[in-house]
């Protein structure tokens, strides 16, 4: 899974590949915001752990669960 999360006044953004389910994701990013105070915590495939301060979250994009094709369509 995709995860990419837009930082307030950063002009880059904060990407990287999750091995939890989309609504998972959803699901934490939500309880996060939701509570208003702390970090949001997530971890990517390689058990990299990110803590992103919720109050700095512009916005989170959550990609497919589909794995890459490669090679010509025909």
């Amino acid at each position: 899974m995709d995860v990419r999360i837009g930082i307030l006044n950063s002009p880059r953004e904060l990407a990287f590949e999750s091995t939890q389910a989309a609504d998972e994701l959803e699901k934490l990013v939500g309880d996060a915001v939701a509570a208003g105070t702390g970090h949001l915590s997530l971890s990517d495939e390689k058990g990299r752990r990110y803590l992103v301060p919720v109050a700095g979250i512009a916005y989170v994009e959550l990609g497919s669960d589909q794995s890459r094709r490669v090679g010509f369509v025909a």
